[in-house]
C-alpha cells in the first residue's frame, strides 16, 4: 500500500479525492482504490479497456501523473459533475435578453463545478444610447455585478467556491472603470480581472501615441496610451489586479487560428479558450522522474518522461468522451477540437535535484528543453491516436501545419501530423496545481519556485488537544533523508528571494513550447519601485509570454504568508494561528452555552427563533451548532437543512465567518424587507445577520453587524469570551498563498479559483 509522503497529503486525498457515499461510508479504502477507479473509468472508451486500465493505473501510481482534481474526484463515481475544470462561456450579446440568457448558462455551468471566463467587451459602454427605450446603457460593469452576485450564491461541486475570469479589451470605452473596479474591496470579489492588451496598444505605449476607445465603430474618446498603461500598472501594483493578457499573441500562436478567435481565458489564465471552450487539465510530476537526485549524474529520465506523456495524452483524450458537460454547446465544442492541457508540476524540485538554481539562464535552458520534450512526445502521441481513432473533426492539414506551435515543431512531428492528422488541436498548458501538489507530497507547484521549504501546521484533535506538523517541500525532504542535517546548497532558492525578472525568464522559457498558456504568479517584493514593477510586464511582453500576473504584498492585498528568518537557508512559514484545521468533526459535549435570538421577518406571521451554541477551545469561545425554529411550517424543510449544514461547518472548525458572507448575499426575487433602517434582501440574509451579530458578540469576528442589538424585532442574550479569528475561509489557517494566479491555502488546499 502506498505510503503518503506527509500527513497533509493523506488528508487532502481524504477530503477532496477519496470516493465516499452520501452517508460518509468510504468506498475508496486506499489511494490505490482511487487510482483504480480513475484508470477504469478513463479506459472505458478503449477497444481493449483491460489493457489500458493497467497502463493508466501505472501512470497514476506513485503520483507520477496527476490528473486535475475534477478528474480525480469525479471519474468513475457516476455523479452528475463535469471532469473539465473551467469553461469560457458564449459571446455575450449586447441586448438584455441575451445577457440574462448568458447569466443562466453561467449558473448551470458553475452548478456542475466548472469555473467560467467571460469577455465583457461585447456590451456597450455606460451612457451609450439604448434605442427604442429612451434610456442610456448601464455598461458592462453593472452586469458584472450581477454575475458576481450569482456566483456568490452558488457553491461549485465538491464544496468549492465559484471562480470567474472577466476580460475587457484595452480599447473599450469603459476600460478605465474596469481597471479601477477592484479598488473597492467589496466589489467583484468572485472575479479575476484581466485586460486584453493588443500589439497595437503596446506599440502606442512605446511610441507615446494616443489611443482611441471604441465600440461599434464609434470613437467615444481618445486617451494617451502611456497614461492608460500606467493606470493598469498602478492598479495591479496597488491591489494585484487586473492581470494582463497579450491577446494578439494568443490568437497568432493558436493552432486553431483558422477556425476560432479567442477573447477570454479560464479563471486562472492558463487556458485561452473560444466561446464555449472547455479546459481539461493534467500534470506530469517531474519531481518523480529524476534519477540519482543531488548526485553528479542526476538527470530526468527522458524515456520515462516520453512514456508517461504518451499515456497521459491518451488518458486525457478519453476524458473528452466520458465527461458530462453542463451545456450541449460545451460538449460540441470539446468534441469538435478535443483540446487538452497537459502540464507539469514539481519542476522547481526537479531543478533542485539536478543542482540548478531556479531563475538562472542554465535553469531556463533546462526548462525549455523539458517542455520541448513534453510537447514533442505529446504531439507524436496525438498523431498516433489520430491514426488509430481519427483526427479531431475540425482538423485541416494545411491550415494546422501553418499555425501556432506546429510552425516550429520538429520535422518528424510535422511528418506524422501530415500523414495521419492529429487527435487533439492543442495539447499543453501549465495550470495551477496547488492542491494536487500537496496531495503528491508537497512537490513544488506547476512551474513556480518553491514557496517555502517548510512551515508549521497546527491541527486540532477531537479531544481539544493540538498537534503540530511540519510540512516540508518534497525536494527538501529528500535532501534530509539523504544527507541528514547537512546545510542546503546555495542553489536552493525560494519565491521570497528571487528577483521578479528571473520569474519572467522561467515563464518565457516554458511558454515557448506550451501551445496554450501558463498560470504563474511573479512574486514582487513589497518595496519594489513602480518603474521597476512596470518593467516586469514589459519584459513579459518582450520575451514572448502570453500574459502576466504579479503579486506584491501591500496595505490593500495584505501579506499572504509570513516567513520566519530564524533559519536563513530554510525559511519557514509562520502560521501564527491557534487553530488551523480540525482533523475530524468535534463530538458534542453534554452541555453547551449559547444564545437564542428572535427574528421577526416583516412579511411572515410567525417569528423565527435562532439558537446558536458555542464551544470553548483553548480558552476561546467559537460557534458549534445552530438551531432554527418557527411555527410557520412553510419554513420547516429548508430550516432543517440549513441548520444541519451550518452546524456541520461549525464543527469542522477554522474561520467559519464565510457562512455569514454567503447567507447575507442571498436575495429573494420576491423582494426583501427594511429592518432597522437597512434593506435586507431575503430572510436568509436576515438569518446571516443574526449569526453575524452572535459572532461579534462572542468576539469571534470584529464589526457592528446588522444593528440587531437595537432592533426591537430581534432580541439577543449576549454571552461568551472573545476568541481569535483566522485567515483561510475554509480551515482558518494563516496560510493563504498566491500561487499561479490563485489564492491557495497551504494548510487544507482550499483554492479561490482552481
Amino acid at each position: 500500500m502506498t505510503r503518503f509522503a506527509a500527513p497533509i497529503a493523506e488528508q487532502i486525498w481524504d477530503m477532496k479525492y477519496r470516493l465516499k457515499a452520501a452517508d460518509g461510508t468510504v468506498t475508496d479504502k486506499t489511494v490505490e482504490d482511487s487510482w483504480r477507479r480513475v484508470a477504469r473509468a478513463l479506459a472505458a472508451p478503449e477497444s481493449d479497456p483491460t489493457h489500458w486500465e493497467e497502463r493508466f493505473y501505472g501512470a497514476l501510481a506513485d503520483f507520477r501523473f496527476l490528473p486535475a482534481g475534477r478528474i480525480l474526484a469525479g471519474a468513475g463515481t457516476e455523479r452528475s459533475v463535469t471532469l473539465f475544470n473551467c469553461f469560457v462561456m458564449g459571446t455575450i450579446p449586447d441586448n438584455m435578453g441575451g445577457i440574462f440568457e448568458m447569466l443562466k448558462e453561467a449558473a448551470l455551468t458553475m452548478q456542475q463545478g466548472g469555473g467560467i471566463g467571460y469577455d465583457f467587451s461585447t456590451i456597450r459602454p455606460r451612457g451609450a444610447e439604448v434605442k427604442g427605450v429612451a434610456a442610456d446603457a448601464s455598461g458592462p460593469l453593472s452586469f458584472m455585478d450581477v454575475w458576481d452576485a450569482m456566483c456568490r450564491t452558488i457553491m461549485s461541486a465538491g464544496s468549492r467556491r465559484g471562480a470567474m475570469m472577466a476580460t475587457m479589451r484595452c480599447d473599450h470605452p469603459d476600460i478605465e472603470d474596469f481597471i479601477e473596479a477592484k479598488r473597492d474591496p467589496a466589489r467583484l470579489r468572485m472575479f479575476n480581472l484581466s485586460v486584453l492588451v493588443t500589439d497595437d496598444f503596446m506599440e502606442a505605449v512605446k511610441a507615446g501615441a494616443s489611443w482611441d476607445l471604441v465600440f461599434g465603430g464609434k470613437v467615444y474618446r481618445t486617451v494617451e496610451a502611456l497614461d492608460l498603461w500606467n493606470r493598469i500598472m498602478r492598479a495591479t501594483y496597488d491591489y494585484a489586479e487586473p492581470g494582463v493578457i497579450f491577446i494578439d499573441r494568443i490568437n497568432a500562436m493558436n493552432n486553431l487560428a483558422y477556425c476560432e478567435t479567442i477573447a477570454a481565458t479560464n479563471p486562472c489564465g492558463e487556458q485561452p479558450l473560444p466561446p464555449y471552450g472547455a479546459c481539461l487539465l493534467g500534470s506530469v510530476n517531474l519531481a518523480r522522474l529524476v534519477s540519482d537526485p543531488f548526485e553528479t549524474g542526476a538527470r530526468l529520465d527522458p524515456a520515462a518522461l516520453d512514456d508517461l506523456v504518451r499515456v497521459a495524452v491518451r488518458m486525457m483524450d478519453n476524458v473528452v468522451d466520458v465527461s458530462r458537460f453542463p451545456l450541449e454547446q460545451q460538449a460540441q465544442e470539446a468534441q469538435a477540437k478535443r483540446r487538452i492541457g497537459l502540464g507539469v508540476t514539481g519542476l522547481a524540485d526537479a531543478l533542485l535535484m539536478l543542482g540548478l538554481r531556479y531563475g538562472t539562464p542554465e535553469a531556463a535552458a533546462q526548462v525549455e528543453a523539458w517542455m520541448h520534450a513534453i510537447a514533442r512526445s505529446a504531439y507524436l502521441a496525438s498523431a498516433d491516436l489520430a491514426r488509430e481513432k481519427g483526427p479531431f473533426p475540425l482538423f485541416d492539414t494545411d491550415a494546422f501545419l501553418a499555425s501556432g506551435t506546429m510552425r516550429m515543431m520538429d520535422e518528424d512531428v510535422r511528418d506524422a501530423v501530415q500523414a495521419h492528422g492529429i487527435r487533439n488541436a492543442l495539447l499543453t498548458s501549465v495550470a495551477p496545481t496547488g492542491t494536487i501538489s500537496l496531495y503528491a507530497g508537497n512537490v513544488s507547484s506547476g512551474i513556480e519556485p518553491v514557496f517555502a521549504y517548510s512551515y508549521k501546521r497546527k491541527v486540532l484533535q477531537k479531544d481539544g488537544s493540538r498537534s503540530e506538523e511540519e510540512v516540508v517541500d518534497y525536494a527538501v525532504q529528500m535532501w534530509r533523508e539523504k544527507f541528514g542535517d547537512a546545510p542546503l546548497p546555495d542553489h536552493f532558492v525560494n519565491a521570497q528571494t528571487l528577483p521578479p525578472l528571473e520569474h519572467v525568464r522561467m515563464q518565457a522559457a516554458a511558454q515557448k513550447w506550451v501551445d496554450s498558456s501558463i498560470s504563474k504568479t511573479i512574486n514582487c517584493p513589497e518595496d519594489i519601485g513602480f518603474e521597476a514593477f512596470k518593467d516586469v510586464y514589459l519584459a513579459a511582453f518582450e520575451q514572448g509570454c502570453k500574459g502576466c500576473t504579479t503579486y506584491r504584498p501591500n496595505a490593500v492585498t495584505g501579506s499572504v504568508l509570513s516567513v520566519s528568518e530564524t533559519r536563513e537557508a530554510t525559511p519557514e512559514a509562520d502560521s501564527g494561528a491557534d487553530v488551523v484545521y480540525i482533523s475530524e468533526p468535534l463530538d458534542r459535549p453534554q452541555a453547551l452555552e449559547g444564545a437564542t435570538y428572535k427574528l421577526k421577518w416583516p412579511v411572515s406571521e410567525h417569528a423565527i427563533y435562532i439558537t446558536i451554541n458555542d464551544i470553548i477551545i483553548a480558552g476561546h469561545r467559537r460557534p458549534f451548532e445552530v438551531f432554527i425554529n418557527s411555527k410557520n411550517m412553510e419554513h420547516y424543510a429548508w430550516t432543517v437543512a440549513l441548520t444541519r449544514m451550518i452546524s456541520a461547518v461549525f464543527r469542522r472548525g477554522g474561520d467559519v465567518s464565510f457562512v455569514v458572507e454567503e447567507l447575507k448575499a442571498v436575495f429573494d426575487p420576491r423582494g426583501g424587507a427594511w429592518m432597522e433602517g437597512r434593506y435586507v434582501p431575503s430572510i436568509l440574509a436576515a438569518i446571516g445577520g443574526v449569526i453575524e451579530h452572535h459572532l461579534i458578540a462572542i468576539g469571534f469576528i470584529d464589526g457592528e453587524g446588522m444593528g440587531l442589538k437595537s432592533d426591537p424585532r430581534a432580541q439577543a442574550m449576549a454571552v461568551g469570551e472573545p476568541p481569535r479569528g483566522a485567515a483561510c475561509p475554509a480551515c482558518g489557517a494563516f496560510e493563504m498563498v498566491m500561487i499561479e494566479g490563485c489564492m491557495t491555502c497551504r494548510a487544507c488546499g482550499h483554492s479561490k479559483c482552481a
